[in-house]
């Protein structure tokens, strides 16, 4: 869920329940009714938000765990390609110190 997307689900929310409470303190009901109407607003209200923020959990858990798997496949990736360029540093240094081996044996012959 985007930044953008989630003010505006909070800011439609909040003027439902703002819109309802106003509408019930102004309806011609008894005081014991009017509150209950309130309380019964304010319920379905709590559940509402609590399933919204349920499935915003699940949307970010669902975004981390692929961007998590996405980092470490790049990560075995590189870590690959910093493996085979390692071996052909050694491979290459190898080929040196050969190099300068064979030059010492031929300076310790004469």
């Amino acid at each position: 869920m985007s930044k953008n997307s989630g003010n505006v689900l909070l800011a439609l929310l909040a003027g439902a329940v703002v819109g309802t409470g106003v509408g019930i303190l102004y309806a011609p009901d008894k005081g014991t009714s009017t509150r209950k109407k309130i309380k019964d607003k304010a319920v379905k209200a709590k559940e509402e938000i609590s399933e919204k923020v349920s499935h915003a959990k699940e949307d970010i858990s669902k975004a981390v765990d692929t961007k998590k798997k996405d980092f470490e496949k790049k990560l075995e990736d590189t870590l690959s390609k910093v493996s085979l360029k390692a071996d052909a540093m050694i491979v290459d240094l190898e080929h040196k110190l050969e190099d300068i081996r064979k030059k010492n044996a031929h300076l310790q012959k004469n």
